[in-house]
């Protein structure tokens, strides 16, 4: 008897993933426009996608809804969100009322040291276009935004931009046309020139321009209620 049970714990276990991996996935699958706005989260179904427990979803779910990625709604249950068009324009509001003033800092504040990261992160980015890996071109294009902020050395300014990118990516993986990041890396490469060459009043101005670009993009309707499978979409 002993025996059986030293080789039955001597078996390995599968490993369970946990929320992070979890979140990711479903953030992934939203941003590739594989979930769709309105998609409800069934919880049952969840588990069986992913092969964990009711608690670890639940807990998945509360992290995606504090990064206002999924909607949870009383008696009714999780929904991937459907940012209204009120709620986009004050996203890009708040980018344009910080942002470009971003800029101006960063090409104050710049190191070469600070200018070399932008171009090799620039090249990752035109990388990502030319493969066309769509949720790849999205999260680098967010994460120059970020960069940028920390170039300027205000962390409170990074701390929000941060929120807004994230918020951003998601309003874009939804909304935005299925073949493009909205992100032009070109608007970029601009704007890391205005830093290069310390020209602060253009990056603000470029990045003014480029902000109001990604939201003329956009084409944002109502929310819609969308049944999906689940499973076959998380099934590796």
């Amino acid at each position: 008897m002993n025996n059986v049970s030293q080789v039955a714990e001597a078996e390995p276990q599968d490993e369970e993933l946990d929320e992070e991996e979890i979140v990711e996935r479903i953030f992934e699958a939203i941003i590739d426009q594989r979930l769709p706005p309105g998609t409800k989260l069934s919880e049952a179904s969840l588990c069986e996608a992913f092969g964990v427990g009711r608690m670890r979803v639940r807990r998945s779910l509360l992290l995606l809804s504090s990064r206002e990625v999924v909607s949870l709604q009383p008696n009714r249950g999780a929904y991937v969100a459907s940012p209204s068009s009120e709620q986009a324009r004050e996203v890009f509001e708040a980018r344009l009322m910080i942002e470009p003033n971003v800029a101006r800092l960063a090409v104050e504040r710049a190191s070469d040291e600070d200018l070399l990261m932008l171009q090799q992160h620039l090249q990752l980015e035109h990388q990502a276009h030319r493969g066309n890996r769509r949720r790849d071109a999205i999260r680098l294009s967010g994460q120059f935004h970020v960069l940028l902020a920390e170039v300027a050395d205000n962390s409170v300014a990074l701390r929000v931009v941060k929120e807004l990118v994230t918020r951003t990516s998601l309003i874009i993986g939804i909304f935005g046309s299925p073949g493009v990041s909205n992100c032009r890396d070109e608007d970029h490469d601009e704007i890391f020139t205005a830093l290069r060459t310390r020209d602060s009043e253009g990056a603000a101005r470029l990045m003014k321009d480029h902000l109001h670009h990604i939201q003329e993009h956009l084409e944002l309707g109502g929310p819609t209620e969308s049944t999906i499978d689940l499973a076959t979409i998380f099934r590796k």
